[in-house]
């Protein structure tokens, strides 16, 4: 749908505003992969189509989903879509989103806090990994973080895209909205991570396709 002037304008100054507010936790004081009473712990991890074993291959199977992962192209836009962001994903940096609730939308602010370009090691074995993580800022339905990340395992050359969620709602002052993800939050959250699987797993699938890019395809999510 098409925004109107007047809209874009109102948009444009609540994503240059995101400077003034505080994140609506404390992230150090979480350990964001244990679970923790009162927050939700995520981990979900999905197959992509897998390239030979070693570094990435141009054009391949990890390059693509690289590039869907930092444009938040997994996102499904009947849930949450990006409205407004300064840049790439570099920390400090705001990000502005609508999200569908419900028949409801809401404008939720975010800020990157760290980007990871590099290889790590895991159980003995080494990964190629780019990838990055947002925090909620003052106002947002949630309170916490999400890190989303591409790997490739250099030994076998699988690759995967992993989203890891650490939250909890925050204080939302609507008392109906409050009862409504009361009710509602939990599970559209759920399913906003399963889509994100199947949708990077797809768009990376297409794009190799209408790219001629290597790798076979796997089908399936966690």
């Amino acid at each position: 749908m098409r925004r109107s002037a007047r809209v874009r304008r109102r948009l444009r100054r609540l994503h240059a505003g995101l400077h003034r507010r505080p994140l609506n936790f404390d992230p150090d004081r979480h350990d964001m992969h244990r679970p923790e009473r009162g927050w939700h712990v995520d981990d979900y991890r999905q197959p992509l189509p897998v390239e030979p074993p070693g570094p990435p291959v141009p054009g391949g199977s990890w390059e693509t989903a690289r590039d869907l992962v930092r444009d938040y192209e997994y996102a499904d836009p009947a849930i949450i879509r990006e409205i407004c962001r300064s840049g790439p994903p570099e920390p400090g940096r705001n990000m502005l989103l609508e999200g569908r609730f419900y028949g409801l939308r809401f404008y939720l602010g975010l800020r990157v806090g760290d980007v990871v370009d590099g290889v790590v090691e895991e159980n003995g074995r080494q990964a190629r990994v780019w990838g990055w993580n947002y925090q909620t800022l003052e106002g947002h339905l949630e309170r916490g973080q999400m890190d989303q990340e591409v790997r490739k395992w250099l030994d076998t050359g699988d690759v995967e895209f992993h989203i890891h969620g650490f939250s909890q709602r925050a204080a939302i002052p609507n008392p109906v909205v409050r009862l409504g993800f009361i009710l509602f939050g939990r599970a559209t959250q759920v399913r906003f991570y399963r889509r994100a699987c199947r949708r990077m797993e797809k768009l990376t699938a297409s794009a190799l396709t209408e790219g001629g890019g290597g790798g076979r395809r796997m089908t399936g999510f966690t």
